[in-house]
């Protein structure tokens, strides 16, 4: 099977581990104990992560259906303003009883489970959807979205509460292709110097090499050799996933260190 999200043919693994993600944050969260403890993510309790799922999952299903012509379209955004909308969003849940809102994330999520299973593998990348930050995505785009927000929010939690710190092999597998896109997507290279850095990802069925070239109109990242780079970084899929996603600095430097922090500067959180 496949494990690159853009491929139907990832759609078996890509939903296993969405389940299995969910599944473990939902028994985290149901727990009286950790709904009001810290996380990793920033100012966020249990309960805001919880609620920045409902949110969210709300949304992808409101895209879903403008997609379909049986709901308008939300958006989009800036990218930069992201963050801040999915604060305030979370916290205006903040005070929604544990009960409540665990039973209404499970009743979303048993949705948009249900709405994504029934795309054809056709629709899976040709169908547009409007993402309410990015314009029109593949239809696939929001799916992998939610994978990683249970994977990332879900060690948030487990991070606050001091447990396992590691990452599933096939989550972080899964997610090396998107934290490239992440990348892409939430880079300010305004004013910056031309230059290339090389990237390797050590390890799994995503590992291999990438030239980032970086110019003040954006990043392009292209697959293939980057012998002729004299930095490169190396990742193993989780240090990859929790670097791109601003969780941790992390990562090997091979050769020129002061280069390699003006790329992992590029980056802003959202």
């Amino acid at each position: 099977m496949s494990w690159n999200f853009m491929d139907p043919a990832s759609r078996k693994n890509l939903e296993q581990i969405w389940r299995r993600e969910a599944d473990t944050m939902l028994a985290l969260a149901a727990d009286p104990t950790h709904w009001e403890s810290p996380t990793a993510a920033g100012h966020w309790q249990v309960r805001d992560v919880v609620a920045h799922m409902a949110d969210t999952t709300a949304v992808y299903l409101n895209s879903f259906a403008a997609a379909r012509g049986k709901a308008d379209a939300v958006g989009p955004l800036n990218v930069r303003d992201m963050a801040r909308i999915m604060d305030e969003d979370a916290l205006t849940l903040r005070n929604v009883a544990q009960d409540e809102l665990l039973a209404r994330l499970r009743g979303l999520l048993d949705e948009i489970l249900q709405v994504t299973g029934e795309l054809t593998d056709t629709e899976w990348t040709e169908l547009l959807v409007p993402h309410k930050y990015m314009g029109p995505v593949p239809a696939c785009f929001l799916p992998i979205c939610q994978v990683l927000d249970y994977i990332v929010h879900t060690w948030d939690i487990r991070e606050g509460l001091d447990d396992c710190h590691a990452l599933n092999a096939d989550a972080a597998d899964i997610l090396v292709p998107v934290c490239f896109l992440m990348w892409q997507n939430t880079s300010d290279t305004t004013g910056t110097e031309p230059f290339t850095i090389g990237i390797r990802v050590t390890t799994g069925p995503n590992a291999g090499t990438t030239r980032a070239d970086v110019t003040s109109d954006g990043i392009t990242f292209t697959p293939g050799s980057v012998d002729d780079q004299h930095t490169v970084l190396e990742f193993d899929p989780a240090s990859l996933v929790l670097a791109a996603f601003g969780r941790a600095n992390t990562g090997t430097c091979r050769g020129d260190q002061q280069l390699a922090g003006r790329f992992l500067n590029l980056f802003y959180r959202i």
